[in-house]
């Protein structure tokens, strides 16, 4: 299948799914992750139609938004971001989806160009994972209050990764369940999660953002 190909059928996944859960799917966007694969691959996608690409790597970031920077794409960040690269990252991304310490909101606050509002969200580690970034619920409140005082962020909503695992419903249940405990839809209308596995049990649960690679560019090297 070609890359359109595979983007059609993820976008006909999240419309199914948005059907069954009696949502809009126009409420859920598609978030192109293209990790490790080529700016070909992307600019392929774009000619698809598919505007929004999703990073792990700063240097990816920096390299692909530099040879495709006539597409007039809206890069997202989605990594594991630590704070020496923030310097990298902050100019160039739309969202950083995975702020998960007050050391590193503030300094991408610092990193944020003059004029310009940077959209974060914060990482949960609804797993409670020991290898995996994310504040835990107990610490949310805390990071939500710093991310607050930083003008030069704004704060969209709440990003997990889910560990493996048969069941990966009730995790994105448990984000969602968080949001609504912190100001619901208005004050975060964000929920990013959901990946190429498990993306319709995340629509269904609620995510108005999905994170998905391996559906739409193929496998990782």
């Amino acid at each position: 299948m070609s890359i359109a190909e595979r983007l059609a059928a993820v976008r006909a996944r999240i419309d199914a799914a948005a059907a069954r859960a009696g949502r809009d799917p126009s409420t859920i966007t598609l978030v192109a992750v293209s990790k490790t694969k080529p700016a070909s691959d992307v600019a392929e996608a774009f000619a698809a139609g598919q505007r929004i690409f999703g990073e792990n790597y700063a240097q990816e970031l920096v390299n692909k938004s530099a040879a495709l920077g006539h597409l007039g794409i809206e890069w997202h960040f989605i990594g594991r971001l630590q704070t020496n690269k923030a310097r990298a990252v902050a100019p160039i991304a739309t969202m950083v989806h995975a702020v998960d310490s007050e050391r590193l909101a503030r300094e991408l606050g610092k990193r944020v160009p003059e004029g310009r509002v940077l959209d974060v969200l914060i990482e949960v580690n609804v797993g409670g994972e020991e290898s995996k970034g994310g504040v835990s619920p107990a610490t949310l409140p805390s990071l939500i209050a710093t991310i607050m005082t930083i003008p030069s962020l704004r704060l969209r909503g709440l990003m997990s990764i889910p560990p493996p695992s048969d069941d990966p419903r009730r995790f994105h249940r448990a984000l969602r369940e968080l949001r609504d405990a912190h100001g619901g839809a208005v004050a975060l209308p964000v929920l990013s999660m959901g990946m190429t596995d498990d993306l319709e049990v995340a629509v269904e649960e609620g995510a108005t953002m999905v994170r998905v690679g391996t559906a739409i560019f193929g496998a990782r090297a």
